[in-house]
């Protein structure tokens, strides 16, 4: 495809696939942007983190989103093989911003580890393109996107205009709440929290078990610098991310172990 070269090339994609209420009312946020091109997988692949489809064949075709000037294409795969068929088999040039979600339900704390969503963002800053991941912390289906729309607009202009700092994207959370409860938006750190497994035994029809994955959330992070925190007092998160997992602060600690190969 021949996108405008004098118009910003914004790429969409999700993990709760290209049939969600999230994905189209991002989309219609950023209409007039720039020329909007949607990849996204066909089904729902939420949870997926950052898996790449290498076992299996990946199967892509076109979609009708039903919006005009809008191109789109669906795929077997994952989020992250969504940017990567995007970039290298149907962009004529890297786009100028990424943008994923809205997500249905929260990718904050320790969430963005796990999730589909913010892996197709970090996806695209490892390719080095601006991008951003939106979630709306509401499972439902029928979740009320109008706060989310402003947000996902005002911040989509400010990373075309300014882009992301070099190495990182953007984490945005969005609190459930109307637009007029809503205080404002906040740069925060990832809070620390942990999830506190558990595994439903159930029976299959013909007697045999299976398992259905379940859990609580625990915020162990106190600080009012977090993105939980926020969310917490009415408050968008944002987060920068950054693909760099080296724990700096522990290359001291390690150095001083006696690490010579014994004989």
């Amino acid at each position: 495809m021949s996108p405008s070269a004098t118009r910003p090339l914004i790429l969409v994609t999700n993990d709760d696939g290209i049939t969600a209420p999230g994905i189209r009312n991002l989309v219609e946020s950023i209409s007039g942007l720039g020329d909007i091109v949607v990849v996204a997988p066909d089904s729902h692949q939420s949870g997926m983190g950052h898996a790449i489809t290498i076992s299996n064949i990946l199967r892509m075709s076109t979609h009708d989103f039903g919006m005009t000037g809008v191109k789109a294409f669906k795929t077997n795969g994952t989020p992250v093989d969504c940017v990567k068929l995007a970039i290298y088999k149907i962009l004529e040039r890297k786009p100028d911003v990424l943008v994923s979600g809205i997500n249905h339900g929260s990718n904050a704390s320790i969430n963005v580890i796990y999730s589909g969503t913010m892996s197709a963002a970090v996806e695209g800053a490892l390719e080095g393109i601006p991008s951003v991941g939106f979630s709306l912390c509401d499972f439902a289906e029928d979740a009320d996107f109008r706060t989310s729309r402003k947000i996902v607009r005002t911040i989509t202009k400010q990373v075309l205009e300014h882009g992301t700092p070099k190495g990182t994207c953007l984490n945005v959370n969005i609190p459930k709440l109307n637009p007029e409860d809503l205080l404002g938006l906040k740069i925060c750190r990832q809070g620390a929290g942990h999830w506190s497994d558990s595994f439903e035994e159930r029976q299959a029809p013909g007697g045999k078990t299976y398992y259905w994955m379940t859990g609580n959330y625990t915020d162990v992070d106190k600080g009012e610098d977090t993105d939980e925190w926020a969310l917490r007092n009415r408050y968008v998160s944002v987060v920068p991310v950054q693909y760099d997992m080296t724990a700096y602060h522990a290359m001291t600690e390690l150095n001083e172990w006696n690490l010579n190969i014994e004989d």
